[in-house]
């Protein structure tokens, strides 16, 4: 029992310090003024921020592992558990869309999209919660396979991956209109980072690290390790041919960040497991969503009710930006955003509270 709970608090560890960086990357004091690893790349490519979502669903994969696989194989009632798993993924979902609803009517010039971060969540988590159910682990790995050619021909198939005009944002388009995240005020047509087509390579994501999370249970480090070097070549040697793309989540970047999330998990592994070292990012990781979707309500009011600005202004700009410039006064507000978070979380920790939807 007690190396189960060592074992939950390295991935406690990796979700959390992955939702830190989300905070960080989300949340700068002045957007004009980004240092570049924080911010993603604008089409084609991959910056540390771009690491940032597809690591947080591995862990998604890793703890279905962890918390489902061990039920399954105990004979707890398959049909209870998917259903136990598709109230929690609904719950997720309609989260997201409530926040976007938020956005929409207090923000000014914000227009209302369906898409988003939580929705994809939610529907990967479902979809990996069913394999982890029904399925054995060859037939996953056939899945992972197929969802990565079968996309990649569909890619192929749209003739051109440029913005706007590849198929999988006009697939989004057809189906949101213009409730997706960005119009295109030359052609009108639109994209969504986050849309239905590029939920199928992000559920790839998620199996990865459902498989990871059953070797992390066997403790099979070498397996892990092995895994990870040999995703982060194939993903590398795929994108000579087909570019990552965090936007299209094309399957170079599936393997690629997947790679580098088991490698992760590998290095949480050995150090909190194995040596013992603190579980840094483990309050983060306990209060996940919590953390991520009150960011985002805060993200939202805080500019909504003309808060921000000034806030900004006078505690960080004001007398930062004479000393050090621009850059450093909009990082050390995203630090601070994060600070106060990891507060609210670490306090919500002591009081042993851990929202759960």
């Amino acid at each position: 029992m007690n190396n189960a709970l060592r074992r939950l608090a390295s991935v406690d560890a990796l979700r959390g310090c992955t939702v830190a960086l989300m905070l960080l990357v989300n949340d700068p004091g002045d957007w004009d003024h980004v240092y570049w690893p924080l911010e993603h790349a604008e089409w084609n490519g991959c910056t540390p921020t771009d690491l940032v979502f597809p690591f947080f669903l591995f862990v998604v994969g890793v703890s279905i592992a962890l918390a489902i696989g061990p039920r399954v194989e105990q004979g707890a009632d398959k049909g209870s558990l998917m259903r136990g798993a598709l109230k929690r993924a609904l719950r997720i979902v309609l989260l997201g869309v409530a926040i976007n609803v938020l956005a929409w009517l207090v923000m000014p010039g914000a227009h209302l999209r369906f898409p988003g971060v939580l929705q994809r969540i939610g529907l990967c988590f479902a979809g990996a919660a069913a394999f982890a159910i029904y399925t054995r682990a060859r037939l996953q790995w056939i899945v992972i396979v197929a969802i990565l050619l079968g996309y990649w021909g569909l890619l192929l198939a749209g003739g051109t991956l440029e913005p706007f005009v590849n198929i999988v944002s006009r697939i989004d388009y057809a189906l949101f209109g213009r409730f997706v995240y960005l119009i295109d005020p030359l052609s009108g047509l639109g994209h969504d980072p986050e849309g239905l087509p590029g939920c199928l390579p992000s559920l790839a994501t998620c199996l990865l690290g459902l498989r990871a999370g059953h070797w992390l249970r066997e403790e099979n480090v070498p397996r892990l390790l092995g895994a990870g070097v040999l995703s982060v070549l194939l993903g590398l040697a795929w994108s000579l041919v087909l570019p990552l793309n965090k936007n299209l989540w094309t399957p170079s970047f599936v393997l690629w960040t997947g790679g580098w999330a088991m490698l992760a998990l590998v290095l949480f592994h050995v150090l909190v497991d194995r040596r013992g070292w603190p579980a840094i990012g483990r309050r983060f990781g306990m209060n996940a969503v919590a953390a991520y979707a009150g960011s985002e309500l805060m993200q939202i009011l805080l500019p909504g009710l003309g808060i921000q600005e000034p806030l900004y202004q006078h505690a960080f700009a004001g007398w930062i930006t004479p000393l050090a410039g621009p850059y450093v006064a909009s990082l050390a507000f995203a630090l601070a955003f994060v600070a106060v978070w990891w507060m609210i979380v670490y306090a919500m920790d002591r009081r042993r509270i851990y929202l759960k939807l």
